[in-house]
């Protein structure tokens, strides 16, 4: 006997469980409206970023003369108001990021070797993080230090990550990152336990060091989501 559509609905509606469950989840945030207007629409994270990945398959070609192909590659949920995707490649270092940058634009560094650095999430393979477009680094994390950051577990961008915006929105705009503030590199330490900073400053791209304890209000990580 086929099965009614009254008693399929049944079997697949949601427990009042579920529906428990989402009503929390939305009232937490973790639900929100952009997340749940995707749901309506059927959008699909994958689908949603197939003109992003393909633009950062051209940029890897144009700069690094890569072949890639991120079509299977991972990309981390995306939440409101974080809406830069930024693809790191499996090999890519400090070092050949700053070199492809001081090939185009004016650039100087603290550190004769970059790739000295240790950073949080390591490019062992290829993958992807959701920054905030902006050209400025985040207001929101103003006066705190690296040391602040990691007691609160907000995760910050590595100097990999923040050498590759920079190169990306150059790319793209011809003007360049933190014209005003300093970048924190709050994913990132050198060897003696100090951490990164990049800025445009008197005309070029710098890259220094800081105290990880360091805070001020011009001196501001920038948030990951990974």
């Amino acid at each position: 006997m086929a099965k009614s559509h009254a008693s399929a609905w049944a079997s697949d509606a949601p427990t009042p469980a579920q529906i428990k469950e989402f009503f929390a989840q939305v009232e937490s945030g973790k639900i929100t409206k952009r997340n749940f207007q995707k749901f309506l629409r059927g959008d699909t994270p994958k689908g949603e970023c197939a003109e992003l990945l393909a633009d950062w398959q051209r940029f890897y070609k144009k700069h690094f003369n890569l072949d890639k192909d991120f079509s299977t590659l991972r990309i981390p949920e995306q939440k409101e108001g974080f809406d830069r995707l930024i693809v790191v490649v499996e090999g890519m270092t400090p070092e050949k990021l700053f070199s492809a940058i001081k090939s185009l634009t004016p650039a100087w560094k603290h550190s004769d070797n970059l790739d000295a650095i240790v950073s949080e999430r390591k490019a062992d393979k290829d993958y992807a993080i959701w920054v905030r477009d902006r050209q400025e680094a985040d207001e929101e994390l103003k006066n705190k230090s690296a040391n602040d950051l990691n007691q609160e577990g907000i995760p910050g961008i590595t100097l990999e990550e923040r050498l590759l915006y920079e190169l990306k929105f150059f790319d793209e705009t011809g003007k360049h990152l933190d014209v005003q503030k300093i970048t924190l590199c709050a994913g990132s330490r050198d060897p003696d336990g100090y951490v990164p900073g990049v800025s445009w400053y008197d005309g070029e791209v710098h890259v220094r060091w800081y105290y990880p304890d360091r805070w001020y209000d011009g001196l501001r990580a920038r948030v990951v989501v990974s």
